[in-house]
């Protein structure tokens, strides 16, 4: 079995789908086999794409606020691994990003998955990451408002995007009572 420093290199060097990609190939990732939570994104961002940082953007910011931690706790790999379905930024859609190029999660996940041996929970956030994990046809809103029967080691979450404001006033019990629910739960796990 392949050490995660290996796969972490060998997945930096990755340009199997670089053709598909508006921007140079530029694999972001964190992780380390003591994390205790898995942040299941879609794909890096415009802004993560150029500085080189997992939602290093208004995404970003929300998450952290949701989740109740700093930006010291996200972004120590110890705490936080952050496995998006696709490494690299994958282009401008219409209404937003374009979906995470598909090869990614084939070629990759798995194999870093296995890596992690503390993980106590996957959080799983947008739709084309709760499509990969989930195994039903429910929307995200489904998904997340049945966040009580997800059971203990996986949560889903709509996307913090600023493109979400309208979802989030729609939806308001999302921060009135599953909001808190998580940030008890990043507090326990955190410790």
């Amino acid at each position: 079995m392949e050490n995660i420093n290996q796969l972490v290199n060998q997945l930096k060097a990755c340009r199997e789908c670089a053709e598909l990609l508006p921007k140079e190939a530029r694999p972001i990732v964190q992780i380390s086999p003591k994390a205790r939570i898995v942040i299941a994104g879609q794909a890096p961002g415009a802004a993560a794409n150029k500085s080189g940082i997992a939602f290093d953007d208004a995404s970003g910011a929300r998450l952290r606020e949701w989740l109740g931690v700093t930006k010291a706790q996200f972004y120590d790999e110890n705490l936080f691994a952050i496995l998006p379905m696709a490494f690299c930024y994958p282009g401008k859609g219409k209404s937003g990003d374009l979906p995470p190029i598909k090869v990614c999660a084939d070629k990759w996940r798995e194999k870093l998955l296995a890596q992690l041996t503390n993980v106590e929970l996957t959080l799983v956030i947008g739709q084309y990451a709760q499509d990969y994990y989930f195994n039903n046809k429910q929307t995200v809103t489904e998904r997340v408002s049945n966040w009580a029967s997800s059971g203990d080691s996986m949560l889903a979450l709509p996307h913090p995007s600023p493109r979400n404001n309208i979802w989030l006033k729609r939806h308001p019990w999302f921060e009135l009572a599953l909001l808190p629910q998580v940030q008890q739960r990043m507090a326990r796990i955190l410790g």
